[in-house]
């Protein structure tokens, strides 16, 4: 049944127009789609049962979601049951499709209630669909006994009652209390007033924390270049490769192209640092460390 262009009363009264289809027309059709991938079969069987979709849907409007786009997503989910549906496992159609097209709204709500990402885990989407009623039921049968609970004793008792941990519940509740706000919004009500936005901490280094790294680092810059200056060519170039560049040179690499072995470049480079070593404990802790 094609949704788009419809209004969620006249998709209601289609549906309702809909065939009633017998358990062994349902099954032949089922067949007929499975084995021989028949549309017409498909179309007749999803038509017949566009009214358990409706009827599913009907029950989130609570949520605030249009109604025809609740019916769309009951509509995919009922598709989805027909693509699914095994005929030999010996299941009406109606019952297997009821958990997908639950599924297939639930999805729709919780993508649609607030930017911020609701429901990742299961124990949160079973929480952001029943804490409510949850929550009510157990104010009541406190309230039938004379007693008043206090919200953390609400919060431990919905968290074993939904079988979920006390943080889901205390993050949820959170979640349900309000509807997102733009930081575009003014704090005031005057024209001028100022925005949300304005009120976040900048995250950027202020600009005395940059003033006092680049003198440092041009400190640290110049204490390197005065230790260097204590080393041969050989030696500064071995150190500048294993030391100083964004991929460190391996000692073999560094062998081949001076026509040495191996170990004698790493003789080469222990030598260099213990020269600068010597010039830079004095100066500079964190430059000796690096070359220690």
């Amino acid at each position: 049944m094609a949704l788009d262009g419809f209004s969620d009363q006249s998709l209601s009264r289609r549906a309702m127009r809909a065939e009633l289809l017998d358990a062994e027309t349902e099954l032949r059709l089922a067949y007929a789609w499975r084995d021989e991938r028949c549309e017409e079969s498909l179309h007749r069987l999803i038509t017949a049962y566009m009214r358990l979709a409706i009827s599913m849907a009907a029950k989130f409007k609570r949520y605030g979601a249009p109604m025809n786009d609740l019916i769309q997503e009951a509509g995919l989910g009922l598709m989805k049951a027909a693509d699914k549906f095994d005929p030999d496992r010996g299941v009406r159609f109606s019952t297997y499709a009821v958990w997908w097209i639950k599924a297939s709204i639930q999805d729709y709500v919780m993508r649609n209630w607030s930017m911020v990402r609701t429901g990742s885990t299961s124990s949160q989407k079973s929480l952001f669909f029943n804490m409510r009623r949850v929550q009510a039921r157990l104010e009541r049968e406190a309230a039938s006994r004379g007693e008043r609970l206090d919200n953390h004793q609400l919060r431990h008792m919905i968290a074993t009652e939904v079988g979920v941990p006390l943080h889901d519940v205390e993050m949820m509740e959170g979640r349900l209390a309000g509807s997102d706000y733009s930081l575009n919004a003014t704090q005031s009500a005057e024209d001028e007033g100022r925005e949300w936005i304005d009120a976040l901490e900048d995250d950027a280094d202020q600009a005395a924390e940059v003033v006092a790294r680049d003198k440092d680092i041009d400190t640290l810059r110049t204490w390197l270049v005065s230790a260097m200056q204590n080393l041969n060519e050989r030696e500064r170039f071995i150190v500048t490769e294993r030391k100083l560049r964004d991929q460190a040179r391996t000692l073999e690499s560094l062998g081949n192209e001076l026509g040495l072995s191996k170990e004698r470049v790493r003789q080469l480079e222990a030598a260099a640092f213990q020269k600068m070593r010597k010039s830079l404990e004095t100066q500079s802790r964190e430059v000796y460390e690096f070359f220690a």
